[in-house]
């Protein structure tokens, strides 16, 4: 006899335990499989016959939606699905979800974090005590938050958020953004300029941009160019939005001050990369989004949105929600 129940494969999960996943799938009468997945083919191995994936990091390609017929919806953990193939999902009726505003204050609080701790000098400083020496001259010049403008490229929720923040340091705030005009203002007090006019008047550049073909590499030799002198660049969106490359020459050079990246192009950082040897550069392991309260969200709402898909209601968010039209959703 043919079992009835939804079936829903993880297809990958680095965070230790499902017990969350699993309860809300023992609620709602779903059969729940963990597996960790790196490749297409893994996947295709694992996921024959599943209703649903959730996913971390394991490459959802149009290859491996195209030999999962039977696929309904696709849930990732996180905000970012660039290795989802939303395109593909679409094309084939399956609905794409991800969690957009679950870790807002999180991932703000450390990119306000890695500026403060940069625009004080405080690794340097940290390792001069731990060298059993005065490192204060080494780190200037040090200036005060209220002299310097905070730019932010990307004004989302977390961009949004991350301006607040700043402007509450005592930082003049700009911000730039694909859909909003330059020369006007956000309802929070926020300057929008345009792309070169905030890099190059900006002390502090942070990040918060999707990486899609737009953004991928969109801090290059080119871009860091129009770097104001001595700018720190803080990225806690994703590792592609930055060319390393690129970026470890401004570094090297002094074309830039400081950079405090929370994503790499490459994750876990390998320990042969050249930014583990450069003097103002902190770096953290993707761990941006992270505190116990947003972890048990992000679990919690990433498993709902897929079963929510595989049993015919409305996920509370959907990337595609044209594919649920010719379904009928209670």
């Amino acid at each position: 006899m043919t079992s009835t129940r939804t079936r829903i494969l993880i297809t990958d999960s680095d965070f230790g335990s499902t017990e969350i996943e699993q309860r809300i799938a023992d609620a709602h009468d779903v059969e729940l499989t963990l597996a960790q997945c790196r490749t297409e083919d893994d996947v295709l191995r694992a996921a024959g016959g599943m209703d649903g994936l959730v996913v971390q990091y394991a490459p959802i390609t149009r290859r491996v939606i195209e030999g999962l017929p039977g696929l309904k919806a696709i849930g990732r953990y996180g905000v970012g699905v660039d290795t989802v193939d939303v395109e593909a999902a679409t094309d084939h009726g399956v609905a794409v979800s991800n969690v957009p505003d679950y870790g807002v204050d999180d991932v703000s609080d450390h990119a306000i974090a890695l500026a403060i701790a940069l625009g004080r000098g405080l690794p340097d400083l940290d390792r001069g005590v731990r060298e059993g020496r005065n490192a204060l001259h080494s780190v200037g010049p040090l200036h005060r938050f209220s002299s310097q403008r905070f730019g932010v490229v990307g004004l989302g929720l977390i961009g949004a958020a991350t301006a607040a923040k700043a402007k509450a340091l005592g930082y003049t705030v700009a911000g730039y953004d694909p859909l909003r005009t330059p020369g006007t203002t956000t309802d929070e007090g926020v300057a929008v300029l345009t792309f070169e006019e905030l890099l190059a008047t900006s002390d502090v550049v942070s990040l918060h941009v999707p990486l899609n073909r737009h953004t991928h590499h969109l801090i290059n030799a080119g871009t860091l160019g129009l770097f104001k002198a001595g700018a720190t660049l803080v990225n806690t969106c994703r590792g592609g939005v930055v060319d390393t490359a690129a970026l470890v020459e401004a570094l090297r050079h002094g074309r830039i001050g400081a950079a405090g990246l929370d994503v790499f192009e490459e994750e876990p950082l390998p320990l042969t990369s050249p930014l583990l040897g450069l003097d103002r550069v902190l770096l953290t392991p993707h761990a941006a989004w992270y505190t116990e309260e947003s972890s048990v969200e992000l679990k919690r709402r990433t498993v709902e949105n897929v079963i929510d898909v595989c049993q015919g209601r409305t996920p509370r968010n959907i990337l595609n929600p044209d594919v649920l039209a010719a379904r009928p959703v209670r």
